[in-house]
């Protein structure tokens, strides 16, 4: 069992709300560089944020494209989760997400929520 800290974020803001994007994705790569283990549970609409194509469009004010920022996250080392139930409940199959976003079962995000040492949601 490692001793590193664990924190969970929990994306259900999807491209709809797109102000409510970028924080778990800033947050988590933060987390990591400070030597933390950082995972982004994305359930209900927030797996919209990693349907293919999505993020590109989504850009705030001098920020960069919400798909740069995720990609900055993603090779920071923070691991990418979809609620499979989710996609069930919006229609969309495994192979609509980023590569790089694992789609995973109810059970999981359990899993993390006990593991964790914090737990935010957006």
């Amino acid at each position: 069992m490692s001793d590193k800290k664990k924190i969970l974020y929990v994306q259900t803001s999807g491209v709809d709300t797109p102000e409510r994007t970028y924080a778990p994705f800033i947050l988590a790569t933060t987390a990591v560089a400070m030597g933390i283990d950082a995972t982004i549970y994305f359930l209900i609409k927030g797996i919209t944020v990693v349907k293919q194509g999505e993020a590109e469009k989504i850009r705030l004010g001098d920020f960069p494209s919400l798909k740069e920022v995720m990609n900055q996250a993603v090779k920071a080392g923070v691991k990418l989760e979809v609620c499979e139930q989710s996609c069930m409940l919006l229609g969309l199959e495994r192979g609509e997400f980023v590569n790089t976003a694992k789609v995973v079962g109810a059970a999981t995000l359990n899993d993390r929520v006990l593991d964790a040492d914090a737990v935010l949601c957006f």
